[in-house]
């Protein structure tokens, strides 16, 4: 019996060292398979009721630390997560260039200003107007290409969300059959388990590069997968795949926000704002937060510079080339349902100071002058009620005596003054009184934008305010409203009800009303915006994100000319700080095309008053004008809270390098923490590696001994069979 039980031991033996042996072969031939981890079997000596019967091999077991994947993964999903906005910090960084370098929007702007004051030194100089010109140009040019290239950049990043996406469905399908691959071998008892949960681990690494991951294991084998922001499925049985339709194109007003760019689902639920690692998140903040803040900041940079130096221009006339025709920028809106009212019955106001209307000869001699207020008795009334005033005064024998001449609105609803005679320049300039000679200042423009009799807006100057002489020109459309950065729970310290009502060029006056009862939040104000029939498909609201706080933005689907008014309250639109969204207007402003073809349409100075004369003339050599659009970029501004820059007094070039260089520190600060990360992860690997890895002198000296265990036990076998032989012998 002894005899017997050693074969059968010296049998378990051999057959435990042919297993170890088949572990120490298979690491040793995977020593360079990326994710393969060292595998070992425990042995047991057998023992059935009470007899020694050898020894037991266990399955394969991996040799890993699970905590120290978990490290990796978290670790992974960060570095990942500041990879990919340094990508693109670093290429928004080269397309602004650095504040002090020559190719940057600051160093644009400050070019410009040189060029304004070398202007203002010589104005009759044809080379200082086109040099003007050129550096006025080069800058909305810089600005367009800026804008347009964070837009593309917006692009490219939700359509690496949308390839992101894609990759990680692919992966949770590869997840999803391992575990069915390693629950069947579990069942079965396969070596191959062990194998098969490498692959899982790896895959886990992988999927961990785009988007925060965590996950458990179950009794079976399988792994459950799920986001560490918001507790996400991702994988249980089967896999919760992803879903993203990527942008076509983005605009300045296309946001995650507004619902124009379109969320990440997983079961039908947009998870966007629950990612909180990978790739995926690092791309939603660049293209919904870091982009979005530097496109703000360029059109807030682009609003101060085209309202300052159209405040000045406006002010001046051109001569000699003193233009016969000025046509606004100012869109208004045509009566289009209310017979009782006038074509235009917008109303205006003119008050601190008059606007003096005066006709000057190709010579610049004074042909005829008088004023609106006092000369002509329109001190408010509705718009057509002003250009009808105008063009009496300008086709009358008794007043400037041009009976061609026409004020009326063009077929885009701005105001158009025609004096009909090429001989003959208009010149429109603001005093302080009604007196010949008083000194110039902007009156104060009331304006009425939905005609019910109550004024909503102030302006400064009249021109300015038509934009019969603007410098810097866009599509002149106010189609988006933006409110001022407030808290998402703002108290707006209302004690009554508020009636905002709605207007465009394109459904006429009043078309639309919301009650705001005063308690109602941002978001009650979005809802009951959205959800009324009468802006269905025309008026859009939503709640934009602007650094720490949010912006209420109000938009014209159909792009047209839009004006809200406040026709009965306490100042809700005042508090909530409603006006014309700046959005855009870096992508769209330009020189006034007419001054780029002819440069002597720049207005150097204003008409100049002569006590003994008691009459108006233009001088070539009048320079008052542009020596205010110089000194614009001498003083100082205030700039609206813009992304990541809060509200901030400064001057339009020291505004440009504030955001140019903080774009520079955020790709800075991003380059340093992903290297910080990166290494850290190298660091778990190398840690993971010391632990999981397979060291070649361990296992060629693990092999000696279980060749020498295998020879040892084959000796044993033989000897017991021999003398079992003999003893068969003998019988």
């Amino acid at each position: 019996m002894a005899l017997i039980n050693g074969l059968s031991t010296s049998l378990t033996g051999m057959k435990a060292a042919q297993s170890q042996l088949d572990i120490i072969s298979r690491n040793i031939s995977n020593v360079d398979t990326p994710g393969y981890t060292r595998k070992s079997a425990a042995q047991t000596s057998a023992v059935l009721n009470g007899v020694p019967l050898g020894v037991n091999v266990s399955q394969s077991q991996r040799i890993v630390d699970e905590g120290l994947l978990k490290s990796y993964l978290a670790t992974s999903s960060l570095s990942n997560n500041l990879s990919s906005k340094y990508d693109f910090l670093s290429k928004a960084e080269v397309m602004l260039g650095t504040p002090q370098g020559d190719n940057s929007i600051s160093a644009n702007v400050s070019a410009l200003q040189s060029a304004f004051d070398t202007f203002a030194n010589d104005v009759t100089s044809s080379s200082t107007k086109y040099n003007l010109l050129n550096q006025a140009t080069a800058v909305t040019q810089r600005l367009n290409e800026l804008s347009t290239g964070i837009q593309s950049l917006r692009g490219q990043a939700d359509t690496q969300i949308a390839a992101d996406v894609e990759k990680i469905n692919s992966l949770l399908d590869s997840l999803d059959n391992l575990n069915d691959e390693i629950v069947k071998y579990n069942i079965m008892g396969y070596d191959g388990r062990a194998d098969m949960e490498d692959k899982r681990d790896q895959t886990l690494r992988e999927l961990s590069q785009y988007i925060d991951i965590s996950y458990f294991k179950r009794e079976s084998g399988a792994i459950v997968v799920q986001t560490t922001g918001g507790g996400i499925t991702l994988l249980d049985n089967d896999p919760h795949k992803l879903s993203h339709s990527g942008v076509a194109m983005t605009n300045p007003t296309t946001t995650y926000a507004n619902g124009g760019i379109g969320g990440i689902y997983v079961d039908n639920k947009d998870i966007t704002q629950s990612i909180k690692g990978g790739e995926l998140k690092g791309l939603i903040e660049i293209r919904d937060e870091t982009l979005s803040s530097l496109q703000t900041q360029l059109d807030e940079l682009s609003a101060v510079l085209k309202d300052q130096i159209n405040s000045a221009h406006n002010a001046g006339t051109a001569y000699p080339n003193t233009p016969d025709k000025l046509t606004g920028t100012t869109t208004f809106i045509q009566n289009k349902n209310n017979p009782a009212l006038d074509a235009y019955p917008q109303g205006i106001s003119i008050e601190d100071g008059d606007v003096r209307l005066s006709i000057f000869d190709a010579e610049g001699k004074q042909v005829a002058t008088t004023t609106l207020v006092d000369g002509l008795g329109f001190g408010n009334g509705t718009i057509s009620d002003m250009m009808e005033t105008i063009q009496n005064w300008l086709t009358s024998p008794t007043g400037a005596n041009l009976p061609q001449a026409k004020v009326y609105m063009n077929a885009e609803g701005k105001m158009v003054m025609d004096t009909g005679d090429s001989n003959y320049g208009l010149s429109i300039l603001d005093q302080a009184t009604s007196t010949a000679g008083a000194d110039q200042k902007n009156v104060t423009i009331r304006f009425d934008n939905n005609a019910d009799g109550k004024y909503d807006t102030t302006s400064e100057g009249f021109s300015n305010f038509f934009g019969l002489n603007d410098f810097f020109v866009d599509d002149g459309m106010n189609s988006t409203y933006d409110s001022k950065v407030l808290p998402l729970n703002a108290n707006m310290g209302m004690n009554d009800i508020s009636i905002i009502s709605f207007s465009d060029s394109v459904n006429g006056l009043n078309f639309g009303t919301i009650t705001v009862s005063p308690n109602d939040s941002l978001s009650d104000i979005v809802e009951s915006i959205n959800t009324n029939p009468a802006f269905k498909g025309t008026i859009r609201a939503s709640l934009i994100p602007n650094g720490n706080g949010y912006m209420l933005r109000i938009e014209d689907l159909s792009g047209a000319q839009l004006e809200i008014s406040e026709v009965q309250g306490n100042g809700l639109l005042e508090r909530l700080g409603i006006e014309p969204s700046s959005a855009g207007l870096s992508m769209e402003i330009g020189v006034r095309e007419d001054l780029k073809t002819n440069p002597d349409l720049i207005s150097g100075g204003a008409p100049v008053y002569s006590s003994e004369t008691g009459k108006y003339s233009l001088n070539a050599a009048a320079n008052d004008v542009a020596v205010a659009m110089g000194k614009a970029f001498g003083n100082t501004y205030n700039f609206k809270q813009s992304g990541t820059i809060a509200r901030t007094q400064t001057t339009l070039a020291n505004y440009a390098a504030t955001f140019v260089g903080n774009i520079a520190t955020q790709t800075s600060n991003a380059e340093a923490s992903y290297k910080y990360q990166a290494e850290l992860g190298n660091s778990i690997a190398t840690k993971e590696a010391k632990l999981s890895g397979v060291d070649l002198d361990e296992e060629l000296g693990q092999m000696i001994i279980f060749q020498q265990t295998y020879a040892a036990c084959a000796q044993a076998f033989t000897a017991s069979k021999e003398i079992l032989d003999m003893l068969l012998d003998i019988v």
